[in-house]
Protein backbone atom coordinates (compact mmCIF):
# COMPACT_ATOMS: atom_id res chain seq x y z
CA UNK A 1 0.00 0.00 0.00
CA UNK A 2 1.33 3.34 -1.01
CA UNK A 3 0.37 5.65 1.28
CA UNK A 4 2.44 8.86 0.52
CA UNK A 5 3.96 10.38 -3.11
CA UNK A 6 7.26 11.25 -2.50
CA UNK A 7 9.67 13.58 -4.84
CA UNK A 8 10.95 10.60 -6.40
CA UNK A 9 7.33 8.58 -7.27
CA UNK A 10 6.19 12.30 -8.66
CA UNK A 11 8.79 12.66 -11.17
CA UNK A 12 8.07 8.91 -12.10
CA UNK A 13 4.74 9.65 -12.41
CA UNK A 14 5.36 12.71 -14.37
CA UNK A 15 8.26 10.63 -16.94
CA UNK A 16 5.47 7.78 -17.51
CA UNK A 17 2.44 9.98 -17.95
CA UNK A 18 4.77 11.79 -20.78
CA UNK A 19 6.12 8.42 -21.99
CA UNK A 20 2.44 7.50 -22.42
CA UNK A 21 1.15 11.00 -23.97
CA UNK A 22 4.34 11.03 -26.63
CA UNK A 23 3.27 7.47 -27.64
CA UNK A 24 -0.39 8.51 -28.62
CA UNK A 25 -0.07 11.88 -29.48
CA UNK A 26 -0.75 10.93 -32.99
CA UNK A 27 -3.55 9.43 -32.42
CA UNK A 28 -5.13 12.11 -30.14
CA UNK A 29 -4.31 14.61 -33.19
CA UNK A 30 -6.53 12.71 -35.26
CA UNK A 31 -9.65 12.84 -33.08
CA UNK A 32 -9.39 16.55 -32.54
CA UNK A 33 -12.85 18.15 -33.81
CA UNK A 34 -13.66 20.91 -31.05
CA UNK A 35 -13.42 23.80 -31.24
CA UNK A 36 -11.80 24.35 -34.36
CA UNK A 37 -10.25 22.15 -36.89
CA UNK A 38 -6.29 22.93 -35.74
CA UNK A 39 -5.97 19.41 -34.99
CA UNK A 40 -3.06 19.04 -32.90
CA UNK A 41 -4.40 18.41 -29.43
CA UNK A 42 -2.10 15.86 -29.18
CA UNK A 43 1.35 17.60 -30.37
CA UNK A 44 0.18 20.44 -27.84
CA UNK A 45 -0.30 18.37 -25.13
CA UNK A 46 3.01 16.67 -25.58
CA UNK A 47 4.96 19.51 -25.72
CA UNK A 48 3.22 21.21 -22.53
CA UNK A 49 3.96 18.29 -20.41
CA UNK A 50 7.46 17.60 -22.64
CA UNK A 51 8.84 20.90 -21.21
CA UNK A 52 7.87 20.48 -17.27
CA UNK A 53 9.19 16.81 -17.14
CA UNK A 54 12.58 18.71 -18.38
CA UNK A 55 12.17 21.47 -15.31
CA UNK A 56 11.41 18.87 -13.31
CA UNK A 57 14.23 16.37 -13.86
CA UNK A 58 16.46 19.39 -13.71
CA UNK A 59 15.66 20.25 -10.30
CA UNK A 60 17.83 18.85 -7.72
CA UNK A 61 17.44 17.80 -4.44
CA UNK A 62 14.17 19.47 -3.86
CA UNK A 63 10.95 18.51 -2.04
CA UNK A 64 8.10 17.41 -3.42
CA UNK A 65 6.30 21.29 -3.18
CA UNK A 66 9.00 22.49 -5.03
CA UNK A 67 9.59 20.14 -7.38
CA UNK A 68 5.73 20.33 -7.90
CA UNK A 69 6.37 24.15 -8.47
CA UNK A 70 8.42 23.55 -10.78
CA UNK A 71 6.93 21.21 -12.91
CA UNK A 72 3.73 23.54 -12.89
CA UNK A 73 5.97 26.40 -14.01
CA UNK A 74 7.16 24.47 -17.02
CA UNK A 75 4.32 23.03 -18.24
CA UNK A 76 2.57 26.62 -18.60
CA UNK A 77 6.05 27.50 -19.76
CA UNK A 78 5.80 25.13 -22.93
CA UNK A 79 1.49 25.44 -22.81
CA UNK A 80 0.60 25.90 -26.84
CA UNK A 81 -3.18 25.81 -27.47
CA UNK A 82 -5.82 25.38 -25.39
CA UNK A 83 -5.15 21.78 -24.55
CA UNK A 84 -1.70 22.83 -23.21
CA UNK A 85 -3.04 25.85 -21.32
CA UNK A 86 -6.01 24.05 -19.85
CA UNK A 87 -3.46 21.06 -18.69
CA UNK A 88 -0.88 23.48 -17.47
CA UNK A 89 -3.92 24.78 -15.10
CA UNK A 90 -5.11 21.61 -14.08
CA UNK A 91 -1.69 20.61 -12.47
CA UNK A 92 -1.19 24.21 -11.08
CA UNK A 93 -4.33 22.93 -8.66
CA UNK A 94 -1.56 20.47 -7.24
CA UNK A 95 0.80 23.89 -5.78
CA UNK A 96 -2.32 25.79 -4.77
CA UNK A 97 -1.79 24.50 -0.69
CA UNK A 98 1.22 23.22 -0.86
CA UNK A 99 3.83 24.47 1.62
CA UNK A 100 6.78 22.81 2.54
CA UNK A 101 5.48 19.17 2.06
CA UNK A 102 7.61 16.63 1.24
CA UNK A 103 5.32 13.99 0.36
CA UNK A 104 1.48 13.69 -0.73
CA UNK A 105 -0.96 11.93 1.06
CA UNK A 106 -4.66 10.34 -0.62
CA UNK A 107 -6.10 13.38 0.44
CA UNK A 108 -3.65 15.38 -0.44
CA UNK A 109 -3.81 14.53 -3.92
CA UNK A 110 -7.50 14.30 -4.59
CA UNK A 111 -7.65 18.34 -3.11
CA UNK A 112 -5.05 19.03 -5.60
CA UNK A 113 -7.32 17.52 -8.63
CA UNK A 114 -9.75 19.55 -7.54
CA UNK A 115 -8.37 22.26 -7.08
CA UNK A 116 -6.86 21.57 -10.63
CA UNK A 117 -10.12 22.06 -11.70
CA UNK A 118 -11.01 25.09 -10.29
CA UNK A 119 -8.40 26.58 -11.89
CA UNK A 120 -8.81 25.02 -15.28
CA UNK A 121 -12.46 26.10 -15.35
CA UNK A 122 -12.15 30.00 -14.33
CA UNK A 123 -8.61 30.03 -17.23
CA UNK A 124 -11.63 29.91 -19.64
CA UNK A 125 -13.71 32.38 -20.75
CA UNK A 126 -16.40 29.80 -21.65
CA UNK A 127 -16.28 26.60 -20.34
CA UNK A 128 -17.93 23.95 -22.48
CA UNK A 129 -18.72 20.59 -20.87
CA UNK A 130 -17.93 17.28 -23.17
CA UNK A 131 -14.26 18.42 -23.29
CA UNK A 132 -11.43 17.87 -21.59
CA UNK A 133 -13.07 20.19 -18.29
CA UNK A 134 -16.02 17.38 -17.92
CA UNK A 135 -13.19 14.50 -17.66
CA UNK A 136 -10.93 16.62 -15.12
CA UNK A 137 -13.98 17.41 -13.06
CA UNK A 138 -15.63 14.04 -12.88
CA UNK A 139 -11.89 12.33 -12.42
CA UNK A 140 -11.48 14.62 -9.27
CA UNK A 141 -14.95 14.31 -7.97
CA UNK A 142 -13.79 10.58 -7.92
CA UNK A 143 -10.81 10.80 -6.27
CA UNK A 144 -11.96 12.70 -3.36
CA UNK A 145 -15.24 10.17 -3.10
CA UNK A 146 -12.32 7.54 -2.54
CA UNK A 147 -9.63 8.74 -0.57
CA UNK A 148 -11.96 9.45 2.22
CA UNK A 149 -12.20 5.56 2.33
CA UNK A 150 -8.62 4.62 0.97
CA UNK A 151 -5.47 5.97 2.10
CA UNK A 152 -3.79 3.71 -1.08
CA UNK A 153 -3.16 6.46 -3.40
CA UNK A 154 -2.45 3.69 -6.11
CA UNK A 155 -6.17 2.93 -5.03
CA UNK A 156 -7.19 6.15 -5.60
CA UNK A 157 -5.99 6.06 -9.19
CA UNK A 158 -7.35 3.17 -10.77
CA UNK A 159 -10.62 4.75 -9.68
CA UNK A 160 -9.44 8.18 -10.96
CA UNK A 161 -8.52 6.28 -14.18
CA UNK A 162 -11.66 4.17 -14.51
CA UNK A 163 -13.51 7.53 -13.78
CA UNK A 164 -12.23 9.59 -16.58
CA UNK A 165 -12.40 6.59 -18.76
CA UNK A 166 -16.31 6.58 -18.18
CA UNK A 167 -16.38 10.35 -18.35
CA UNK A 168 -14.60 10.19 -22.12
CA UNK A 169 -17.03 7.60 -23.53
CA UNK A 170 -19.83 10.33 -22.44
CA UNK A 171 -18.21 13.24 -23.95
CA UNK A 172 -20.41 12.67 -27.27
CA UNK A 173 -23.62 12.52 -25.35
CA UNK A 174 -22.44 16.07 -24.36
CA UNK A 175 -21.32 18.06 -27.37
CA UNK A 176 -22.51 17.05 -30.40
CA UNK A 177 -19.84 17.41 -33.24
CA UNK A 178 -17.82 14.96 -31.21
CA UNK A 179 -21.51 12.46 -31.77
CA UNK A 180 -21.66 13.22 -35.58
CA UNK A 181 -17.64 12.84 -36.12
CA UNK A 182 -18.18 9.17 -34.28
CA UNK A 183 -15.20 10.56 -31.75
CA UNK A 184 -14.54 11.29 -28.52
CA UNK A 185 -13.27 14.66 -27.49
CA UNK A 186 -9.18 14.85 -27.59
CA UNK A 187 -8.76 16.82 -24.88
CA UNK A 188 -10.48 14.69 -22.24
CA UNK A 189 -8.07 11.24 -24.37
CA UNK A 190 -4.89 13.12 -23.78
CA UNK A 191 -5.65 13.99 -19.99
CA UNK A 192 -6.24 10.14 -19.51
CA UNK A 193 -3.71 8.86 -20.84
CA UNK A 194 -1.13 10.75 -18.73
CA UNK A 195 -3.32 9.36 -15.89
CA UNK A 196 -3.10 5.89 -17.35
CA UNK A 197 0.60 7.22 -16.72
CA UNK A 198 0.31 8.09 -13.39
CA UNK A 199 -1.26 4.70 -12.24
CA UNK A 200 1.53 2.53 -14.65
CA UNK A 201 4.55 4.40 -12.79
CA UNK A 202 2.48 3.90 -9.56
CA UNK A 203 2.66 0.46 -10.54
CA UNK A 204 5.76 0.13 -10.89
CA UNK A 205 5.53 -0.41 -14.62
CA UNK A 206 8.06 1.28 -17.22
CA UNK A 207 7.08 2.67 -20.77
CA UNK A 208 8.43 -0.28 -22.41
CA UNK A 209 6.18 -2.75 -20.46
CA UNK A 210 3.02 -0.98 -21.37
CA UNK A 211 3.96 -0.84 -25.34
CA UNK A 212 1.94 -4.07 -26.55
CA UNK A 213 -1.07 -2.03 -24.67
CA UNK A 214 -1.08 0.33 -27.62
CA UNK A 215 -1.36 -1.73 -30.79
CA UNK A 216 -5.12 -1.17 -30.71
CA UNK A 217 -4.79 2.12 -29.73
CA UNK A 218 -3.34 1.92 -33.78
CA UNK A 219 -5.96 0.03 -34.92
CA UNK A 220 -8.37 3.01 -33.77
CA UNK A 221 -6.19 5.58 -35.50
CA UNK A 222 -6.63 3.84 -38.76
CA UNK A 223 -10.22 3.53 -38.29
CA UNK A 224 -10.42 7.89 -38.37
CA UNK A 225 -7.05 7.60 -40.89
CA UNK A 226 -9.32 10.62 -42.67
CA UNK A 227 -9.68 13.66 -40.37
CA UNK A 228 -12.38 14.30 -38.61
CA UNK A 229 -11.61 17.89 -39.24
CA UNK A 230 -13.69 17.07 -42.31
CA UNK A 231 -16.59 17.51 -39.80
CA UNK A 232 -16.46 21.09 -39.02
CA UNK A 233 -18.17 23.49 -41.58
CA UNK A 234 -15.46 26.25 -42.35
CA UNK A 235 -17.82 28.97 -42.36
CA UNK A 236 -18.58 28.44 -38.40
CA UNK A 237 -14.94 29.72 -38.19
CA UNK A 238 -15.56 33.06 -36.84
CA UNK A 239 -12.25 34.14 -35.30
CA UNK A 240 -9.62 32.99 -38.17
CA UNK A 241 -6.18 33.26 -35.99
CA UNK A 242 -5.43 31.57 -33.08
CA UNK A 243 -3.04 33.65 -31.53
CA UNK A 244 -0.84 32.74 -28.28
CA UNK A 245 2.45 34.75 -26.43
CA UNK A 246 3.20 35.80 -23.44
CA UNK A 247 3.59 38.78 -21.58
CA UNK A 248 6.03 39.72 -19.07
CA UNK A 249 4.51 42.36 -16.24
CA UNK A 250 6.33 45.22 -16.48
CA UNK A 251 7.20 47.00 -12.68
CA UNK A 252 3.57 49.47 -13.01
CA UNK A 253 2.01 46.10 -13.25
CA UNK A 254 3.53 44.07 -10.58
CA UNK A 255 3.34 47.12 -7.91
CA UNK A 256 0.99 45.87 -5.13
CA UNK A 257 -0.33 43.41 -7.82
CA UNK A 258 -1.85 45.81 -9.99
CA UNK A 259 -2.28 43.45 -12.57
CA UNK A 260 -6.18 42.20 -12.49
CA UNK A 261 -5.95 38.78 -14.06
CA UNK A 262 -10.00 39.33 -14.16
CA UNK A 263 -10.63 42.34 -15.55
CA UNK A 264 -7.68 41.70 -18.75
CA UNK A 265 -9.60 38.29 -19.48
CA UNK A 266 -12.72 39.89 -20.14
CA UNK A 267 -11.32 42.84 -21.82
CA UNK A 268 -9.61 40.30 -23.94
CA UNK A 269 -13.15 38.19 -24.34
CA UNK A 270 -14.62 40.77 -26.65
CA UNK A 271 -11.93 40.07 -29.70
CA UNK A 272 -12.44 36.63 -29.98
CA UNK A 273 -13.55 33.45 -28.29
CA UNK A 274 -11.74 30.05 -27.20
CA UNK A 275 -9.68 32.61 -24.96
CA UNK A 276 -7.09 31.52 -21.78
CA UNK A 277 -5.33 33.35 -19.63
CA UNK A 278 -3.23 31.76 -17.07
CA UNK A 279 -0.91 33.87 -14.60
CA UNK A 280 2.18 32.66 -12.54
CA UNK A 281 4.57 34.48 -11.36
CA UNK A 282 5.46 37.51 -13.25
CA UNK A 283 4.65 35.80 -16.73
CA UNK A 284 0.69 35.93 -18.23
CA UNK A 285 0.29 33.39 -20.92
CA UNK A 286 -2.53 34.24 -23.15
CA UNK A 287 -4.68 32.41 -25.96
CA UNK A 288 -7.48 33.32 -27.94
CA UNK A 289 -8.81 33.13 -31.36
CA UNK A 290 -9.80 36.63 -33.20
CA UNK A 291 -9.88 38.45 -36.34
CA UNK A 292 -7.42 41.34 -34.90
CA UNK A 293 -4.26 39.62 -33.67
CA UNK A 294 -2.68 43.08 -33.49
CA UNK A 295 -5.37 44.90 -31.57
CA UNK A 296 -5.18 41.74 -29.15
CA UNK A 297 -0.99 42.36 -29.11
CA UNK A 298 -1.47 45.80 -28.44
CA UNK A 299 -3.71 45.51 -25.68
CA UNK A 300 -1.83 43.10 -23.49
CA UNK A 301 1.50 45.18 -24.23
CA UNK A 302 -0.17 47.85 -22.15
CA UNK A 303 1.01 45.41 -19.16
CA UNK A 304 4.91 44.62 -19.96
CA UNK A 305 6.87 43.08 -22.63
CA UNK A 306 5.53 40.12 -25.42
CA UNK A 307 7.12 37.00 -25.71
CA UNK A 308 7.07 33.75 -27.33
CA UNK A 309 4.10 35.75 -29.76
CA UNK A 310 2.76 32.76 -32.23
CA UNK A 311 -0.35 33.71 -34.75
CA UNK A 312 -1.83 30.68 -36.99
CA UNK A 313 -4.42 31.19 -39.58
CA UNK A 314 -6.51 28.49 -39.18
CA UNK A 315 -8.46 29.06 -42.15
CA UNK A 316 -5.74 28.02 -44.23
CA UNK A 317 -5.15 24.70 -41.68
CA UNK A 318 -8.86 23.97 -42.30
CA UNK A 319 -7.71 23.69 -46.02
CA UNK A 320 -4.30 21.95 -45.65
CA UNK A 321 -6.18 19.36 -43.60
CA UNK A 322 -9.60 18.81 -45.93
CA UNK A 323 -6.62 18.84 -48.73
CA UNK A 324 -4.97 15.75 -47.15
CA UNK A 325 -8.40 13.99 -45.88
CA UNK A 326 -10.10 13.18 -49.62
CA UNK A 327 -11.49 9.82 -49.63
CA UNK A 328 -8.95 8.49 -52.28
CA UNK A 329 -6.24 8.88 -49.84
CA UNK A 330 -4.64 11.23 -53.05
CA UNK A 331 -2.23 14.07 -51.69
CA UNK A 332 -3.60 17.14 -52.78
CA UNK A 333 -0.63 19.35 -53.55
CA UNK A 334 -0.75 23.24 -52.64
CA UNK A 335 0.61 25.69 -55.40
CA UNK A 336 3.87 26.82 -53.21
CA UNK A 337 5.44 25.50 -50.38
CA UNK A 338 8.67 26.80 -48.38
CA UNK A 339 10.79 24.55 -46.78
CA UNK A 340 13.73 26.02 -44.54
CA UNK A 341 16.41 24.76 -42.56
CA UNK A 342 16.77 25.37 -38.55
CA UNK A 343 17.22 24.10 -34.88
CA UNK A 344 15.75 24.64 -31.93
CA UNK A 345 12.30 23.83 -30.82
CA UNK A 346 11.99 27.72 -30.86
CA UNK A 347 13.03 28.89 -34.36
CA UNK A 348 11.05 26.24 -36.10
CA UNK A 349 8.31 27.20 -34.66
CA UNK A 350 8.88 30.78 -35.86
CA UNK A 351 9.97 30.13 -39.07
CA UNK A 352 6.40 27.99 -39.09
CA UNK A 353 4.40 31.06 -37.94
CA UNK A 354 5.89 33.25 -40.09
CA UNK A 355 5.01 31.19 -43.40
CA UNK A 356 7.21 28.04 -43.70
CA UNK A 357 5.72 25.03 -44.94
CA UNK A 358 8.48 22.62 -43.61
CA UNK A 359 11.07 22.99 -41.48
CA UNK A 360 13.81 20.56 -41.32
CA UNK A 361 16.63 19.88 -38.38
CA UNK A 362 19.68 21.46 -39.87
CA UNK A 363 22.43 24.21 -38.37
CA UNK A 364 25.86 24.30 -38.02
CA UNK A 365 27.82 20.75 -37.06
CA UNK A 366 24.08 19.19 -37.98
CA UNK A 367 24.32 19.77 -41.97
CA UNK A 368 21.28 17.36 -43.60
CA UNK A 369 22.12 15.66 -46.92
CA UNK A 370 21.06 15.78 -50.59
CA UNK A 371 18.55 12.96 -49.95
CA UNK A 372 17.44 14.31 -46.81
CA UNK A 373 16.60 17.96 -48.40
CA UNK A 374 14.71 16.34 -51.35
CA UNK A 375 12.92 13.96 -49.41
CA UNK A 376 11.85 16.92 -47.22
CA UNK A 377 10.95 18.96 -50.57
CA UNK A 378 8.87 15.67 -51.26
CA UNK A 379 7.18 15.74 -48.06
CA UNK A 380 5.95 19.87 -48.76
CA UNK A 381 3.74 18.34 -51.46
CA UNK A 382 4.07 21.54 -53.30
CA UNK A 383 3.80 22.40 -57.37
CA UNK A 384 6.98 24.89 -56.75
CA UNK A 385 9.29 24.93 -53.30
CA UNK A 386 11.35 27.56 -52.35
CA UNK A 387 13.69 26.40 -50.44
CA UNK A 388 15.82 28.62 -47.58
CA UNK A 389 19.28 26.59 -46.13
CA UNK A 390 19.92 29.26 -44.04
CA UNK A 391 23.34 28.53 -43.41
CA UNK A 392 26.17 28.57 -46.56
CA UNK A 393 27.26 24.84 -45.17
CA UNK A 394 23.84 23.63 -46.61
CA UNK A 395 23.38 25.47 -49.89
CA UNK A 396 25.03 22.67 -51.54
CA UNK A 397 23.09 20.23 -50.76
CA UNK A 398 19.93 22.33 -51.52
CA UNK A 399 21.34 23.04 -54.84
CA UNK A 400 22.32 19.11 -55.46
CA UNK A 401 18.43 18.58 -54.15
CA UNK A 402 16.85 21.38 -56.90
CA UNK A 403 18.85 19.33 -59.57
CA UNK A 404 18.11 16.07 -58.65
CA UNK A 405 13.60 16.91 -58.27
CA UNK A 406 11.23 16.56 -60.64
CA UNK A 407 9.27 19.37 -59.29
CA UNK A 408 10.05 23.26 -59.69
CA UNK A 409 12.06 24.39 -56.34
CA UNK A 410 14.08 27.51 -56.12
CA UNK A 411 16.76 28.14 -53.73
CA UNK A 412 17.50 31.33 -51.95
CA UNK A 413 20.84 31.08 -50.53
CA UNK A 414 19.65 32.39 -47.18
CA UNK A 415 22.69 32.08 -45.29
CA UNK A 416 21.64 32.49 -41.68
CA UNK A 417 18.20 32.08 -39.61
CA UNK A 418 17.50 36.36 -39.76
CA UNK A 419 18.21 36.17 -43.33
CA UNK A 420 15.97 33.40 -43.66
CA UNK A 421 13.28 35.05 -41.55
CA UNK A 422 13.46 38.57 -43.86
CA UNK A 423 12.67 36.13 -46.98
CA UNK A 424 9.91 34.46 -45.53
CA UNK A 425 8.27 38.11 -44.21
CA UNK A 426 8.79 39.21 -48.30
CA UNK A 427 6.86 36.09 -49.71
CA UNK A 428 3.39 36.84 -51.21
CA UNK A 429 1.03 34.07 -52.20
CA UNK A 430 -0.13 36.19 -54.56
CA UNK A 431 2.83 37.00 -56.33
CA UNK A 432 4.59 35.38 -59.44
CA UNK A 433 7.74 32.61 -58.38
CA UNK A 434 9.58 35.08 -60.15
CA UNK A 435 8.49 38.12 -57.91
CA UNK A 436 8.62 36.26 -54.99
CA UNK A 437 12.26 35.01 -55.79
CA UNK A 438 13.21 39.00 -56.34
CA UNK A 439 11.77 40.22 -53.36
CA UNK A 440 13.31 37.32 -50.67
CA UNK A 441 16.64 37.86 -52.63
CA UNK A 442 16.06 41.02 -51.99
CA UNK A 443 14.77 41.23 -48.37
CA UNK A 444 18.35 39.13 -47.35
CA UNK A 445 20.07 41.89 -47.94
CA UNK A 446 18.23 44.17 -45.97
CA UNK A 447 19.12 42.37 -42.27
CA UNK A 448 22.04 41.87 -40.65
CA UNK A 449 23.06 39.00 -38.70
CA UNK A 450 24.91 38.86 -35.23
CA UNK A 451 25.57 35.70 -33.25
CA UNK A 452 27.01 34.78 -30.06
CA UNK A 453 28.92 31.65 -29.92
CA UNK A 454 32.02 30.26 -27.73
CA UNK A 455 35.90 29.75 -29.23
CA UNK A 456 36.91 26.18 -29.52
CA UNK A 457 41.11 27.25 -29.75
CA UNK A 458 42.93 30.17 -29.54
CA UNK A 459 43.17 32.61 -32.31
CA UNK A 460 43.58 36.30 -33.25
CA UNK A 461 41.77 37.66 -36.19
CA UNK A 462 42.40 41.05 -37.64
CA UNK A 463 44.21 42.28 -34.19
CA UNK A 464 41.84 40.60 -32.34
CA UNK A 465 43.08 38.10 -29.72
CA UNK A 466 40.48 35.49 -29.35
CA UNK A 467 41.05 32.40 -26.11
CA UNK A 468 39.90 28.99 -26.22
CA UNK A 469 36.19 28.68 -24.26
CA UNK A 470 35.76 32.75 -24.50
CA UNK A 471 32.65 33.59 -26.62
CA UNK A 472 32.70 35.64 -29.74
CA UNK A 473 30.59 38.09 -31.77
CA UNK A 474 30.32 37.69 -35.39
CA UNK A 475 28.75 40.14 -37.43
CA UNK A 476 27.85 37.73 -40.69
CA UNK A 477 30.95 35.48 -41.18
CA UNK A 478 33.51 37.98 -39.33
CA UNK A 479 34.70 37.83 -35.36
CA UNK A 480 34.03 41.67 -33.76
CA UNK A 481 34.13 41.04 -30.54
CA UNK A 482 35.18 38.23 -27.95
CA UNK A 483 34.88 38.40 -24.03
CA UNK A 484 35.39 36.07 -21.40
CA UNK A 485 31.72 36.72 -20.26
CA UNK A 486 28.56 35.93 -22.33
CA UNK A 487 26.51 38.78 -21.51
CA UNK A 488 29.37 41.47 -22.43
CA UNK A 489 29.84 39.72 -25.58
CA UNK A 490 26.28 40.40 -26.83
CA UNK A 491 26.21 44.15 -25.52
CA UNK A 492 29.30 44.61 -27.25
CA UNK A 493 28.14 43.23 -30.43
CA UNK A 494 24.39 44.85 -31.00
CA UNK A 495 26.64 47.94 -30.08
CA UNK A 496 28.78 46.93 -33.45
CA UNK A 497 25.50 46.08 -35.83
CA UNK A 498 23.06 48.86 -34.48
CA UNK A 499 23.69 52.27 -36.31
CA UNK A 500 21.89 55.37 -36.79
CA UNK A 501 19.43 53.80 -39.58
CA UNK A 502 18.08 50.34 -37.57
CA UNK A 503 14.71 50.22 -36.16
CA UNK A 504 14.11 46.76 -35.60
CA UNK A 505 15.51 44.09 -33.81
CA UNK A 506 14.76 40.79 -32.82
CA UNK A 507 16.95 38.56 -30.46
CA UNK A 508 16.69 34.64 -30.73
CA UNK A 509 17.71 33.26 -27.11
CA UNK A 510 19.61 30.29 -27.21
CA UNK A 511 19.24 26.97 -25.11
CA UNK A 512 22.13 27.71 -22.73
CA UNK A 513 20.43 31.42 -22.06
CA UNK A 514 19.14 31.29 -18.28
CA UNK A 515 16.09 33.44 -17.72
CA UNK A 516 18.03 35.74 -15.51
CA UNK A 517 20.54 36.48 -18.05
CA UNK A 518 17.41 37.36 -20.49
CA UNK A 519 15.64 39.54 -18.16
CA UNK A 520 19.28 41.68 -17.39
CA UNK A 521 19.82 42.17 -21.11
CA UNK A 522 16.15 43.42 -21.83
CA UNK A 523 16.50 45.71 -18.71
CA UNK A 524 19.61 46.96 -20.31
CA UNK A 525 18.82 47.52 -23.91
CA UNK A 526 15.49 49.21 -22.45
CA UNK A 527 17.61 51.58 -21.44
CA UNK A 528 20.04 51.91 -23.85
CA UNK A 529 18.38 51.22 -27.26
CA UNK A 530 14.84 52.78 -26.21
CA UNK A 531 13.99 54.04 -30.08
CA UNK A 532 14.23 50.73 -31.33
CA UNK A 533 11.99 48.53 -31.55
CA UNK A 534 13.03 44.93 -29.87
CA UNK A 535 11.26 41.50 -29.87
CA UNK A 536 12.65 38.43 -28.37
CA UNK A 537 12.04 35.05 -28.67
CA UNK A 538 12.95 31.62 -27.12
CA UNK A 539 14.75 29.78 -29.86
CA UNK A 540 16.46 27.37 -28.23
CA UNK A 541 18.99 26.93 -30.70
CA UNK A 542 22.82 24.89 -29.36
CA UNK A 543 25.76 26.20 -30.65
CA UNK A 544 24.70 29.73 -30.27
CA UNK A 545 23.85 31.91 -26.97
CA UNK A 546 22.14 34.34 -28.86
CA UNK A 547 20.83 35.22 -33.27
CA UNK A 548 20.36 38.72 -33.71
CA UNK A 549 18.57 39.69 -36.93
CA UNK A 550 19.26 43.71 -37.09
CA UNK A 551 16.82 45.85 -39.50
Amino acid sequence: MLKVIDSSMFIRMIQTGAAHLSFRKETINHLNVFPVPDGDTGTNMNLSMESGKKAAEATQNADTTELVNVFVKGVLMGARGNSGVILSQLFKGFSKELTEMDGLTAKDFARALENGVEAAYAAVSNPVEGTILTVAKDAAAQASQTAEINEDITAVMEEVVKAAKVSLDNTPELLPILKEAGVVDSGGKGLLTIYEGFLSALKGETPESFEESYESDVQAKEVHQEAVQSFVDPSSIVFGYCTEFFVELNDEAKQQDAFDEAVFRQILAEEGDSLLVAQTDQMVKVHIHTEQPGKVLTIAQQHGSLMNIDIENMRQQYGAITENSVADKNIVERKTGILTVALGEGIRDMLQSIGATTVIAGGQTMNPSTEDVLQAIEDTHAETTFVLPNNKNILLAAKQAQELSEKEVIVIPSASIPQGAAALFAFDSESSNADNEAHMLEAMQEVKTGLVTFATRDTTVHDLVVEKDHFIGLNDDAIVVTHQEKQQTVIQLIHELVDEDTEIMTILIGEDVLDKEMTELKQYLADQHEDIEIEYHRGDQPLYSYILMVE
